[in-house]
């Protein structure tokens, strides 16, 4: 089974990804970091050189490219889903879950982290917690068409795994 995690940055995909692929003895990718594999720089320095169009397009090439293993979960970027064809080729080509958190939450979670976010790490908590609603705002439409839409607060490797047995 592929599942793709998919959500604001922040939410979890990658710290419960890994988990989760642990708990089910499947491997774990981040995209992100493939992408930065493939590239041969980070995402912020690549974004910053080639432009957003550019990195879209790339980070969609290393998403529907992959040579996946069969039994995977992946770590997909925040904005993934929301560009190009990619959120129905990861509900064709896997089970995708929305991990969903409120934007004060993710603003919590990204505070520590945020000055390695270039587009958060000069906002302070109101301004952060408006960025991320009107970005939310935005890609919510392809966020709720996953299969499984998960609530970040209290999850678990092991209730998203029962989970994604019971959606068999």
């Amino acid at each position: 089974m592929k599942i793709f995690l998919i959500g604001f940055m922040g939410c979890g995909k990658s710290t419960l990804g890994k988990k989760l692929a642990a708990k089910m003895a499947y491997d774990f990718i981040d995209l992100d970091h493939q992408l930065e594999k493939e590239v041969g720089t980070t995402v912020g320095r690549y974004f910053a050189e080639h432009g957003e169009a550019a990195f879209r397009e790339q980070e969609r090439k290393t998403l529907q490219n992959y040579a996946y293993p069969a039994n995977v979960v992946v770590a997909t970027g925040g904005g993934a889903p929301c560009y190009f064809d990619n959120m129905d080729w990861m509900n064709e080509n896997g089970t995708t879950v929305y991990i969903s958190l409120s934007p004060l939450a993710l603003a919590k979670r990204l505070e520590n982290g945020k000055d390695k976010r270039p587009l958060l790490k000069d906002l302070d908590e109101a301004q952060m917690v408006s960025f991320i609603e009107g970005k939310l705002a935005e890609r919510e439409d392809f966020y709720q068409r996953a299969t499984i839409i998960a609530n970040g607060i209290s999850l678990t490797a092991d209730t998203l795994r029962a989970q994604l047995l019971a959606e068999g």
